[in-house]
């Protein structure tokens, strides 16, 4: 299979890239350096006549969802014009699957009675990040109802695992672990701990990808997701836990964010029952390469 995967430098690109590679498949990446932006049209549609890739992975745009508060317009502009951009791309070149990538963020706002999430779950953004991937994740429908694009929508639930960076909450406390480790400090500053999360590792993301891309249904909605939910304050605990000397954790209020989502837990029933895909590595697992990368990365 050739593949083109836009957002191919991210954190989940190079590990996404990896994984087709491995599977056989000929990738070809497009990333921010390499080019093309997924703001020129044009180019874009250029890039993807010119591969004609048997599937399109959309990874592509803007991932921090904190930055999104003070430039709502950057991050819109990045999910939503990018992704039209592609799909009018993948339109021109009639490739015949896509697979767009959103996010869990789009459920926003959900009460404890509504879990876990489905995909026919209401849609309730909170942040400026949130509405930017709705708009994306509507575009992509838009495409298969009015083009006939075969497109498969993603809703990725929170992922982590060796190569995020700190802007991510289990990444950002790993490298503070591993700095303390080598200046000899007890503290570990962290942010809300309340909020609960479904964690995935990348590694086991990207085979659901994969997956879906070969048996997943055109215009249908996938949440990828591990069905379990976990504490920020208990995943760090996890971490504290594998460092090499006491430490202790401090909240410190420049790491909060203006509205966190109290709890996401997603419902993976519909991406098993298309793919049989379910999560292999344990967050213990998770945590412990993630540590173990900051360690070698911190001087």
């Amino acid at each position: 299979m050739k593949a083109l995967v836009t957002g191919a430098a991210g954190f989940v690109g190079r590990h996404l890239i990896t994984h087709l590679q491995t599977m056989g498949d000929d990738v070809v990446g497009i990333d921010l350096q390499d080019g093309p932006d997924l703001l020129d049209g044009e180019a874009l549609r250029d890039k993807i006549l010119g591969t004609s890739p048997d599937a399109v992975y959309h990874l592509g745009g803007w991932s921090d969802i904190g930055g999104s508060w003070t430039d709502p317009q950057g991050a819109f502009r990045a999910n939503a014009d990018g992704t039209l951009n592609l799909l009018q791309a993948c339109i021109a070149a009639k490739v015949p699957r896509v697979l767009s990538v959103s996010s869990a963020d789009v459920y926003g706002k959900v009460m404890l009675t509504e879990l876990p999430i489905n995909e026919q779950s209401e849609l309730r953004p909170i942040t400026p990040y949130a509405a930017s991937k709705i708009a994306a994740d509507f575009l992509g429908l838009q495409a298969f109802l009015g083009y006939g694009l075969d497109v498969i929508r993603v809703r990725a639930f929170n992922h982590l695992g060796p190569g995020q960076t700190n802007r991510f909450v289990a990444s950002a406390i790993a490298e503070r672990v591993a700095t303390n480790e080598r200046d000899g400090s007890e503290i570990v500053p962290v942010g809300n701990l309340s909020p609960r999360r479904d964690f995935t590792d990348v590694r086991d993301v990207v085979r659901a990808y994969r997956l879906l891309v070969e048996h997943g249904s055109a215009g249908e909605a996938y949440n990828v997701c591990s069905g379990n939910d976990i504490a920020i304050s208990e995943l760090a605990d996890n971490i504290l836990r594998l460092s090499d000397r006491p430490m202790r954790l401090e909240e410190d209020s420049s790491l909060q964010r203006p509205v966190d989502v109290p709890v996401l837990l997603g419902d993976p029933t519909k991406v098993f029952q298309a793919t049989n895909w379910s999560p292999e590595i344990s967050l213990d697992q998770t945590l412990m390469d993630l540590l173990s990368q900051w360690r070698q990365l911190t001087p």
